[in-house]
Order: structure tokens, then C-alpha cells, then sequence
């Protein structure tokens, strides 16, 4: 029986990811929200994750940013939704923490509701990779609405693709 995990718009990204870091003895962690671990499962579901795969943490909530990701008070009370200075600080905080070559990070509005800002319109994706060398960042919209699943499933592709192009040395830092 064919597999389903991981849904096949992530499974050939996420082959090609862990083989081009495999192939350069690097490594990668993940700091994700929206996509709720799904750039980790995916990751972890290649043959040899484990010579790739640092770790990862879903920060869902503003205390799991707190308690690991190097928030304080003031920055959840400064938290305006996801952003490309969110997910920036959060990769890079956490590549740092876990020493990992790449973080990839990924926080936006997967719906089905949201809010009348455009970081806050279901479908929204603010993501980041942290290097050594520096991080890129871009928005992107899904254009699927209040889909919830659709919205995680394409915030997890999007990522992927960043790291991807990140790897290959095709995005700017």
C-alpha cells in the first residue's frame, strides 16, 4: 500500500531537502507554528533523518515561545501575529540553541478564521531560515481561505521550498 504520510505535495520536497543536506554533512532543526510539526514529520519521515535532523519545536502559543524560544513578556506583549521579523528572531534563536546549519521556521494563519490585518487573513505564511552566514525570509499566501489542513499542508511546502532554495544557495541572506 502506497503511503500517505507525508501528503504528497511535502513527500518529494522533503526528499530532496534531506538529500541535499545528507549530501553536504549539514544539518537542520525546526521552529514551526501553523504548520503544527508537519515540516518535522516530514523531514523525519526520510530514510537517514537522523544524520540530518537536529530537532524541532512546534511554538503554537506565545508561552512556548517564552519558555524556548527566547521571548520575554515584553515581546509577547509587543506580538502583533506572524511576521518576517517573528520568524526570524524565532530561527534564529533556535538554530542557535540547537546548533544546527539551518533552522527553518514558518508562523502564520491557517484559519479557518482570523483576523482584518493581512498577517492575520487565513491562508498567511511569514517564514525564515537561519544560517550562520544570515537569514532569509519572505511572505507568501495560500490563497485556500479558511482551510485549515490546506493552509498547514501548504505553509509546510513553502517552508521546505525556502530551505531548499537556501541550501542550494538560491535565496539571499
Amino acid at each position: 500500500m502506497a503511503s500517505t504520510f507525508p501528503p504528497a505535495s511535502i513527500r518529494d520536497l522533503a526528499s530532496e531537502v534531506s538529500t541535499l543536506l545528507k549530501e553536504r554533512s549539514e544539518t537542520v532543526c525546526v521552529a514551526e507554528t501553523a504548520a503544527g510539526g508537519l515540516i518535522s514529520a516530514s523531514l523525519l519521515s526520510t530514510p537517514g533523518a537522523s544524520k540530518i535532523y537536529k530537532g524541532g519545536l512546534t511554538l503554537y502559543t506565545l508561552e512556548s515561545r517564552i519558555a524556548f524560544a527566547g521571548w520575554t513578556e515584553e515581546t509577547r506583549a509587543a506580538y502583533k501575529g506572524p511576521t518576517e521579523d517573528v520568524v526570524k528572531g524565532l530561527a534564529e534563536n533556535v538554530r542557535g540553541t540547537l546548533g544546527a546549519t539551518y533552522c527553518v521556521c514558518e508562523s502564520g494563519t491557517a484559519g479557518p478564521t482570523g483576523g482584518n490585518t493581512r498577517n492575520r487573513t487565513p491562508g498567511y505564511v511569514a517564514l525564515a531560515v537561519a544560517t550562520e552566514k544570515g537569514t532569509s525570509t519572505k511572505e507568501a499566501e495560500t490563497g485556500l481561505g479558511g482551510d485549515r489542513e490546506g493552509n498547514m499542508v501548504a505553509f509546510a511546502v513553502e517552508g521546505l521550498k525556502l530551505l531548499r532554495d537556501v541550501v542550494k544557495g538560491d535565496a539571499k541572506l
